[in-house]
């Protein structure tokens, strides 16, 4: 690792035998949905990007630890830092897809969706020539009000998603749909891959990454993972952004109080979290934990592991 890296040394262990899905959402501080009221998309290329060395450094840490992940990339980002995508492929990695340029996925009708995923698909395989095969909505919005998004995802011959979020929560979630593996449509081979939860007091709660991690004390998320792991014996599915790891990014005074704590919270301590928990657990890609869990994987309408706590 080099010697600007932001990550401690590690002191944990492989912890179990279940191998968890890694993931990375590559956008930049820019483009989150925190500061899309304040932010106009047509002034994002006159700011700083930030997205590359962040990514050298996250890159950094899985070849120190061994491990692979899918970096679920903005058809946006790639089209500005081709070179970026092809390091990442290089790197042992899968690229998959975020979209073009962050809109959600319940903004845009069925037309306008299939348009933009073509879209950064086409971008995302010129750039690493390699196939594309996982797509992931921005901030998980893939819900109820989106029933036609996976019967586009499977005309356009994508293998899995992974786009719910199982929970409630003011920007995002579908607190109806399984916690694990399920297959969203009939007969189609599509596996929807959400974003881990865990069950507290009765409840499920967001426990897969992002700002949770940031936020809340690291025993939380080692305690999820392990109740996905032992109890469930099923992976879990984590995932973090570059400009998670960069504490020295432009703060945006404009934003909303809430939407600046959201982003700008834990910020210093992510590095370090981030260190013990590749290095504590077991991370595949998601695209090999979605041929895995394939043949798990729920049907529609049926009751399965995920819905035991529920009953």
């Amino acid at each position: 690792m080099n010697a600007q890296s932001p990550f401690p040394a590690a002191h944990a262990h492989k912890d179990g035998g279940v191998t968890n899905g890694l993931s990375v959402d590559v956008e930049d501080w820019f483009q989150v949905g925190a500061f899309e009221t304040v932010i106009d998309r047509d002034d994002w290329d006159d700011l700083d990007l930030r997205v590359e060395d962040n990514i050298a450094r996250i890159l950094d840490l899985f070849s120190e630890a061994q491990v692979s992940a899918t970096f679920f990339t903005l058809g946006w980002v790639a089209r500005r830092r081709p070179d970026l995508i092809r390091r990442i492929a290089d790197a042992g990695h899968e690229i998959a897809s975020h979209g073009y340029d962050h809109a959600r996925v319940f903004t845009f009708d069925r037309t306008t969706f299939a348009a933009d995923i073509k879209l950064a698909r086409e971008i995302l395989e010129d750039c690493s020539g390699k196939k594309v095969a996982g797509y992931r909505a921005p901030s998980f919005s893939i819900d109820q009000r989106t029933p036609w998004a996976f019967l586009e995802l499977a005309e356009q011959g994508y293998d899995y998603s992974s786009s719910v979020a199982p929970v409630t929560h003011d920007h995002y979630g579908w607190p109806d749909a399984p916690r694990f593996a399920f297959r969203p449509l009939p007969g189609s081979d599509l596996v929807e891959l959400p974003v881990t939860t865990a069950i507290l007091g009765g409840r499920r709660v967001a426990a897969g990454g992002g700002g949770f991690f940031r936020v809340l004390p690291y025993a939380f998320s080692r305690w999820a993972i392990r109740q996905a792991n032992r109890k469930y014996n099923r992976p879990a599915v984590f995932y973090f952004h570059p400009w998670e790891i960069d504490p020295d990014q432009p703060r945006v005074p404009g934003a909303p109080i809430r939407s600046r704590l959201r982003h700008y919270t834990g910020l210093e301590q992510m590095a370090g979290k981030l260190r013990d928990l590749v290095h504590e657990f077991r991370w595949c890609r998601m695209d090999v934990l979605a041929h895995r869990e394939a043949r798990r994987a729920e049907v529609p309408g049926g009751r399965g592991e995920a819905d035991e706590v529920a009953a």
